[in-house]
């Protein structure tokens, strides 16, 4: 009997934490912050391709150009450069 109390009191302490939690996530005051600032990227990975097992096309944003970059074994090279569309 007493081994069910506890268990009882256990799982009771666990469901208050837990609605507490949902409460405070809804009201948007339990929110996953980051430890340190986050500053914006420069870099923005926005699209992959595969052509084969080891060739890819790679389209990559950097502020207000956008890049298309072909990999391979032997390296990449940025195929073409363009400005980037203000709407995307």
């Amino acid at each position: 009997m007493d081994t069910i109390r506890q268990l009882l009191a256990v799982g009771g302490v666990l469901l208050l934490l837990g609605a507490s939690l949902w409460w405070l996530r809804r009201r948007g005051l339990a929110g996953m912050a980051p430890l340190r600032s986050v500053r914006p990227r420069a870099l923005e990975a926005v699209e992959r391709l595969a052509l084969g097992p080891q060739h890819a096309l790679h389209l990559v944003r950097r502020g207000d150009r956008g890049l298309l970059v072909g990999t391979s074994p032997a390296g990449c090279a940025v195929l073409e450069t363009f400005d980037w569309p203000e709407d995307r």
